[in-house]
């Protein structure tokens, strides 16, 4: 399976939108600080996931998160967040 993941600073206000086939392993390695574009938020909460059986699919989902603000505004309207909750 492929993931694409939604991270949440619990130190800042920020978001990280990800993909990666193996979703335990990488957010080890975001909260380890292994991560150039993540390591000044750390650490980090897993708040949403979705899984795939195509890369690809995994793929432009992320990309659809991370360009269109539409996807993310839905996203996190599904998901009950209000613009207080964190930014991005």
């Amino acid at each position: 399976m492929y993931y694409v993941y939604l991270l949440q600073s619990k130190a800042k206000n920020e978001i990280y939108i990800g993909s990666t086939k193996d979703l335990k392993k990488r957010f080890k390695d975001h909260n380890a600080g292994k991560e150039i574009s993540t390591k000044r938020y750390k650490p980090w909460d897993l708040v949403y996931y979705e899984a795939y059986s195509l890369e690809k699919h995994a793929r432009l989902r992320e990309r659809n998160l991370k360009y269109h603000g539409n996807a993310i505004r839905e996203l996190k309207k599904r998901m009950g967040f209000t613009q207080h909750h964190f930014s991005g």
